[in-house]
């Protein structure tokens, strides 16, 4: 037997207790006389002590030939600890050693095991199996799988099944770039990797389960961002014989029940907000609604003067920060730099101050009296003391703009706070996006979204304006989650194939299984599904969906502590009846 117990369970209850402990060396103090060791496992740490008066001069010898991440096993007298440790669990107990295998050695790790480390990211990516024994990272590990079990049950105890789908299916040009897998017994021919399981569930709909869900790893080979990685993890999950209601109602209920039982918050009710109205108040479609700084457009009271850059401008539209009419000059200055990033590309900024005996100083008063700055302040909803920031230009682009400043300046001022917790359906989403560079169409969603009842023939007259049945579930302003009422019948489908620029050679070819079940009784149906990276990060208080990944990957799509992707060898290239041109270095 290793161990009788853990290194965190052990107290003043165990005292004259023998236990067997293993673990690892955390560190050791020699002070001569007696020696100290702090053993570690997963569940905490535990005082050794090696004393000259009770301890044999072997074992004594042993303990200080321990290095840091040794792995050992002990034996010993749980004892009343001398002096005590408040902040430890285990601070009021020590054991008194009788007995000391090493297990294992260890070289000096690469970086301190500890919560405060030394390691940068890079190294600590490199050697991830050290990193995952600090704590911090830990402790995320466990706190994703105790997600996920509060996922399973709840879903479970709603009546969805767990069906697994399959990993190597068809690729289909539609969404993002797919990772491929050459066949070996199919020359030239290819798997794709789901980017998401959408039409296997939909054909599960067609199968008669009516309620479906999957823990799912997805992949999609597109640029990357420190929320994003080439493989992801979805909650997905699909309802035969619903209305986008019924949806909104049953997912509303799963993520109440997380974040009930994981952050001990009571949310009743989820506001709704359509597509349209995030961006007009907010500038994107995933709007974090924990405070205000909502947008008010100015056109109609900023227009009217000789200011050449409002008056040419599309849009003019501005926020009112409150409390940073105490931002200095300075300050100001460098929000102004800071929009004119190349990542933002604002030209510039004009901003008033609204003083606290109700005057307004703009950097723009030379064209704007105190009544026009006024009707400013009344459409921004600025009260004393704030800051209006104003931005002009290309409408989209303008409100991109904003709505970055916006965010920066909540973090700056501290409102986007971790513990507080607010949730968002956004709802009526465009069915088509516009490309501009090629003038076509493409799904906003995905090409099996249903447009809103009775707008299936706008899709001839106005197909920009077709509004579809989807929606995101949005919260602290990120998505977790988005889904949609499906089409269910051939006809309906193949109408959205055709505006999508599919002929119906090549829409046979690539979902011709999917049109082909809708003929066999499929019934209504919808789903959604959530990025469960991106649902647990933001659950446990951040935003980096990499800290809560046991193996990820970097910036560049890169495994650096298995050295992956990297080259095959030649026999496996022949087998798979693939050549590779590839210049020497």
């Amino acid at each position: 037997m290793y161990r009788s117990h853990n290194c965190g369970e052990l107290r003043e209850t165990h005292i004259d207790q023998k236990v067997t402990l293993s673990g690892w060396v955390q560190k050791t103090r020699d002070k001569g006389f007696v020696n100290w060791v702090d053993l570690r496992d997963r569940y905490g740490i535990t005082q050794l002590v090696f004393d000259e008066d009770r301890t044999s001069s072997k074992l004594i010898a042993q303990a200080r030939d321990l290095g840091r991440e040794f792995v050992v096993q002990v034996k010993g007298m749980v004892i009343e600890r001398a002096s005590k440790n408040p902040k430890m669990p285990t601070g009021n107990i020590e054991v008194l050693v009788e007995e000391l295998t090493v297990l294992n050695k260890s070289k000096t790790p690469p970086f301190t095991i500890e919560d405060e480390t030394d390691g940068g990211e890079d190294l600590r990516m490199k050697y991830r199996y050290l990193d995952i024994r600090r704590n911090p990272v830990k402790n995320n590990l466990i706190f994703r799988s105790k997600v996920t079990m509060e996922v399973r049950k709840y879903l479970s105890s709603e009546g969805f099944i767990e069906v697994e789908t399959p990993y190597l299916i068809k690729s289909t040009p539609e969404g993002a770039r797919d990772f491929v897998v050459p066949s070996r017994m199919n020359e030239g021919q290819f798997y794709a990797l789901p980017q998401s399981p959408q039409t296997f569930k939909q054909l599960l709909m067609v199968g008669g389960l009516d309620k479906y869900f999957q823990i799912v790893k997805c992949f999609r080979d597109e640029d990357l961002r420190a929320d994003r990685q080439p493989e992801f993890t979805q909650i997905d999950c699909e309802m035969a014989f619903v209305e986008q209601e019924d949806i909104l109602d049953a997912f509303e209920g799963l993520t109440k029940h997380l974040l009930r039982e994981i952050n001990g918050v009571e949310i009743e009710k989820f506001p709704r907000m359509t597509y349209d109205e995030a961006m007009e108040k907010y500038g994107n479609d995933k709007p974090d609604i924990r405070f205000g700084m909502e947008f008010g457009e100015l056109n109609a009271v900023a227009q009217h003067k000789d200011f050449n850059v409002f008056n040419s401008a599309e849009l003019v539209v501005g926020m009112a920060v409150p409390g940073a009419n105490s931002y200095t000059r300075k300050e100001i200055d460098q929000l102004i730099d800071w929009v004119r990033r190349p990542q933002i590309g604002a030209k510039g900024m004009v901003y008033v101050r609204c003083n606290e005996d109700g005057s307004y100083k703009s950097s723009v008063d030379k064209f704007y009296n105190q009544e026009d700055l006024a009707k400013w302040a009344e459409t921004t909803g600025a009260n004393k003391g704030d800051l209006i920031c104003v931005l002009s230009g290309e409408a989209n682009k303008t409100r991109t703009q904003l709505s970055a400043l916006r965010m920066e300046l909540a973090e700056r001022l501290g409102l986007r706070k971790p513990d507080e917790f607010a949730p968002l359906w956004v709802i009526d989403f465009p069915l088509l996006e516009l490309e501009e560079e090629t003038g076509h169409y493409h799904a906003m969603h995905h090409p099996f979204t249903s447009p809103k009842p009775g707008q299936l023939e706008l899709l001839e007259t106005d197909p920009g304006a077709v509004r579809a049945n989807a929606y995101d579930l949005v919260l602290n302003g990120n998505e977790i989650g988005g889904g949609s009422i499906r089409i269910h019948d051939k006809e309906t489908q193949g109408i959205m194939f055709r505006h999508l620029g599919f002929t119906p050679e090549e829409a046979k070819a690539q979902f011709g299984f999917l049109m082909d079940a809708f003929q066999y009784g499929a019934p209504p149906h919808g789903g959604i599904a959530f990025g469960l990276d991106r649902l647990v990060a933001i659950l446990g208080g951040q935003e980096t969906i990499r800290d809560f990944i046991a193996f990820p990957k970097n910036n560049s799509g890169r495994d650096v502590m298995i050295d992956a992707p990297a080259p095959i060898d030649g026999e496996q290239l022949k087998e798979l009846h693939l050549k590779l041109d590839i210049p020497p270095n």
